[in-house]
């Protein structure tokens, strides 16, 4: 289902699937709903809250191409999903009216990335690029590797949210262009089911390697417990625990951030208890743009109403404190 939600800028949508893990509608129970049931906390917007907290429309460099990292570039080739993520970060593009990519925006992002050798990989999201249909995903992969032999990383919450569009059709054309890798988003144990194992068995069975952002969401997996199942349960199916987040500053989404102090005690227990194959790093994007830190090394001190961390540009950044969680 998709509708515009009068309480929020964004859509509320939902794939069937997703929402049959769910043991109930409530947002407040239940942490798969919580992930795509508009809550009237996102209503209030906080003074330091942004509807493109990490910085995308700072760093871009042609349309829908944004060169924040060295070597690394981010393209967005389409602003729709399968569900629609109350904790989204991309809020100022997604589900905003630019559908997919177009032939002439793709020329223009080619031809930046033709002057900018020192770009070794590209990023495709959106939105989610699997909302692309296979052949047209694809002409886009090969327009960008008919300018470089580019690392190709396709940011999905497909295998977890619809697991079916992951065929084994599109596995094998995926990994008939390696080097590829499937970064996919998987928030709470109640997400890995059986399809979604077959998804990623498909992924991994074509040579494509497979990682796990994850965010860190009061009411959803912000305890150890939980994080703990998770973490196991996606290195048991050869997923990569790769990083988790703290929440993004974004618009709207200050209901589910955790504190910085929680998510280090987190990390302390789970340090204690998992091997480090399971143990993802703890990692922000630092407001403002700021670019992506590892927590734990960059933070420098914790003030009254801030976290101090230092950005990868040696410079300092706040973080707001924020009243702690309940639950």
């Amino acid at each position: 289902m998709r509708e515009v939600h009068h309480r929020t800028q964004l859509p509320l949508g939902v794939s069937r699937y997703y929402a049959g893990l769910a043991a109930s509608e409530d947002p407040g129970s239940d942490p798969i709903a919580a992930q795509y049931v508009p809550q009237p906390a996102e209503r209030e917007i906080r003074a330091y809250e942004d509807p493109d907290p990490i910085g995308d429309e700072r760093y871009a460099v042609a349309p829908r191409l944004v060169h924040h990292y060295y070597d690394r570039a981010l393209l967005l080739v389409n602003d729709r999903c399968a569900v629609y993520c109350r904790h989204c970060f991309r809020r100022h593009f997604t589900a905003n009216g630019a559908g997919r990519i177009t032939p002439a925006e793709l020329e223009q992002v080619c031809d930046y990335l033709g002057r900018t050798p020192q770009v070794r990989e590209v990023l495709l999201s959106g939105g989610d690029p699997l909302m692309l249909a296979d052949a047209e995903l694809f002409a886009v992969v090969d327009r960008l590797r008919k300018v470089a032999d580019y690392l190709i990383r396709l940011c999905t919450r497909m295998p977890v949210v619809l697991p079916q569009r992951v065929t084994e059709a599109f596995a094998a054309a995926l990994g008939a262009r390696l080097p590829a890798w499937v970064v996919v988003h998987v928030n709470h144990p109640h997400e890995i089911t059986d399809s979604f194992a077959t998804a990623i068995g498909r992924l991994l069975g074509a040579g494509v390697a497979v990682a796990n952002q994850t965010v860190l969401l009061r009411g959803v997996n912000n305890r150890a417990a939980v994080l703990e199942a998770l973490f196991t349960g996606l290195l048991r199916l050869g997923v990569r625990p790769y990083y988790l987040f703290q929440g993004d500053l974004a618009s709207g989404t200050a209901h589910f951030r955790t504190t910085i102090a929680e998510g280090l005690e987190l990390m302390r227990t789970l340090r204690s208890r998992l091997s480090n194959l399971a143990l993802p790093t703890y990692a922000v994007d630092l407001p403002g743009g700021g670019g992506k830190v590892a927590i734990e090394s960059a933070l420098l001190r914790t003030e009254p109403d801030a976290y101090v961390l230092r950005g990868p540009d040696g410079n300092e950044y706040r973080y707001p404190q924020e009243n702690a969680s309940s639950s």
